[in-house]
């Protein structure tokens, strides 16, 4: 599946995007993405590594998962993921 970063995750991934092997949901891919890279462990899950941040918008397939069904959403080989921070502003 295809996994594009955008903003600071892009600076701890080190690259716009990139395919990883295929992952039964959208948590498995956080906990993989994790394991990949070990800064991203912060940022994209809660502590208990439960559900995904607060601060982190994922889309599949150009739908939110808030819409789907969450971190619990099935993943496919063919899916696109996009991992977008949120961003603060003053």
């Amino acid at each position: 599946m295809h996994v594009q970063f955008f903003a600071t995750y892009r600076e701890i991934a080190g690259c716009k995007s990139c395919e990883i092997p295929v992952q039964q949901d959208v948590l498995a891919l956080l906990k993989e993405l994790s394991e990949r890279w070990p800064k991203f462990r912060i940022v994209l899950m809660n502590e208990d590594e439960t559900d995904a941040s607060d601060y982190i918008a994922i889309m599949v397939n150009g739908r939110y998962i808030e819409h789907l069904d969450g971190v619990a959403t099935k993943l496919a080989e063919c899916d696109e993921i996009a991992l977008i921070p949120s961003i603060a502003g003053g």
